[in-house]
């Protein structure tokens, strides 16, 4: 199966790929070369640090290229499901207990970020909310217990 992405999360993974690409790795290859030139690599701490930046950067530079090319690019803009619930819909829950009120954006494994409100398709959260329309209330079960949500708004855009 491909993994979902949403045009903006493929074009933020795009551009770390560009920056790895043409900053980071001609820098980290400068600095081996440079260590390399103070002699012994034995002992030499600079070099090993670099060669292990290397590591690092070849290995992302590899994921990227392999999660961009498998994933499945879907612009939310064009999709058209109303009220309801699906990949790439922003859904506003209100906490009926507490009445907190949250936002969320339902994205691609790759892409998501809590912090930025993005969860992952495949999270108990998005699961719960997938197929639900507005003004739904929805049970979740989340590691803090269970929680009871009234879907406030969905919107795609």
């Amino acid at each position: 199966m491909r993994a979902p992405l949403t045009v903006q999360g493929a074009q933020r993974l795009r551009a770390e790929l560009e920056q790895l690409k043409s900053v980071q790795r001609p820098a980290v290859i400068n600095a081996i070369a440079e260590a390399r030139a103070h002699g012994d690599l034995k002992e030499n701490a600079e070099y090993h640090a670099a060669r292990e930046q290397q590591g690092f950067i070849e290995g992302r530079i590899k994921q990227l290229e392999g999660e961009l090319s498998h994933a499945q690019i879907i612009d939310v803009a064009t999709l058209d499901a109303g009220s309801k619930i699906v990949f790439g819909a922003h859904v506003e829950l209100e906490d009926t207990d507490s009445g907190e009120v949250t936002r969320y954006q339902i994205v691609g494994d790759l892409e998501a970020d809590i912090k930025q409100g993005m969860i992952a398709i495949s999270s108990p959260v998005a699961r719960a909310l997938i197929g639900k329309h507005e003004g739904d209330e929805v049970t979740i079960e989340a590691p803090g217990g269970t929680h009871e949500y009234e879907i406030v708004s969905v919107s795609y855009g």
